[in-house]
């Protein structure tokens, strides 16, 4: 197990390599100067000359990657902000914790009300039930998150004055951005839970446990809901992937101070630094959260249980050989 987290640990320091120089020369082939943002249109041609040489725009583009990646590999540094001058990490992580827990918060009701929807549209199949919650979980699927957090907003905020309309004060805060993005991913965790289930309780193992005198509730839940769920937690990392975009939406509506707001108004002023540094950065986190997905789908699935128990055993063997 130890040498599979270190292999995927190694294997994202290629796909940070990736998504730096992708974000960096697509910010270098994006329409518009973060000088003209900074010093106005109007500057004169030796402020603009100045602000370009202190901002390093002057350089060719290939010693500007260079720099760029040296310092994000050895430093951890992202660069400074073209508008506030302060490091960039450092304005990221503050406003980082607010977009993870919007992500894992939407994630965690998703699943609490998609899950107990999807096993009773299995088990139930065909019924009214089936066809209701398939219905509303492809609604949910279907509906722009963007027009759902403008209608949330509009009649829970505007109109019946029940919750705020910006803002996490308290609790009542998230109920809006938790649900403009959880609507989307209970539609898609209950629509996989109806699958998985439907082919695990065909299973010989249900038919001999029904057989054996056990109630219904226990054959569903501690047999078949039990193994059912390997293709969810495998399913539950490219969703927290999905939420972290669907964050910035939800964070512009919302006016959250989170990655999102922070890197839509970095792109407005044609800061680049930030930008890069807030993709690069979700980029770091979802690669670290399919990682964990990928050990809890080893912890639950028997099989690469087994896997991981084989290889060791044999990598111990080979050591005392050489030994």
């Amino acid at each position: 197990m130890l040498r599979y987290i270190i292999k995927r640990l190694l294997w994202m320091i290629p796909v940070v390599v990736g998504v730096v120089c992708i974000i960096f020369f697509l910010s270098v082939i994006t329409p518009g100067d973060p000088v003209t943002s900074l010093v106005g249109a109007d500057a004169p041609p030796e402020v603009r000359e100045a602000m370009r040489e202190k901002l390093g725009l002057n350089d060719p583009i290939y010693i500007q990657f260079v720099n760029y990646t040296v310092k994000i590999i050895t430093r951890g540094d992202f660069g400074n902000s073209y508008i506030t001058g302060q490091p960039v990490f450092g304005e990221l992580m503050t406003r980082f914790p607010v977009t993870l827990k919007l992500t894992i918060a939407s994630v965690i009701v998703a699943l609490i009300l998609s899950v107990p929807l999807g096993v009773v549209s299995a088990v139930k199949r065909n019924s009214w039930i089936d066809n209701a919650s398939m219905a509303l979980s492809l609604m949910g699927v279907s509906i722009p998150q963007f027009w759902l957090g403008l209608m949330t907003l509009l009649l829970f905020a505007v109109k019946l004055h029940l919750l705020p309309a910006s803002g996490i004060a308290g609790i009542s805060g998230w109920v809006l951005p938790v649900l403009m993005i959880g609507v989307g991913n209970m539609g898609n965790f209950a629509r996989t839970t109806r699958a998985s289930m439907l082919e695990v309780i065909q299973q010989d193992y249900i038919r001999t446990a029904r057989a054996k005198g056990q109630t219904e509730a226990a054959v569903i839940i501690r047999h078949g809901l039990r193994n059912a769920l390997i293709p969810i937690v495998a399913n539950v990392g490219n969703i927290i992937g999905i939420s972290l975009g669907g964050a910035v939406i939800a964070e512009s509506i919302f006016s959250l101070s989170g990655v999102g707001q922070y890197m839509l108004n970095a792109i407005n002023a044609r800061n680049w630094p930030s930008v890069q540094g807030g993709i690069i950065m979700l980029a770091i986190a979802f690669s670290i959260i399919m990682l964990i997905m990928d050990l809890l789908y080893a912890a639950i699935d028997p099989r690469l249980k087994s896997e991981f128990r084989s290889k060791g055993r044999l990598f111990a063997k080979r050591k005392q050989k050489v030994a």
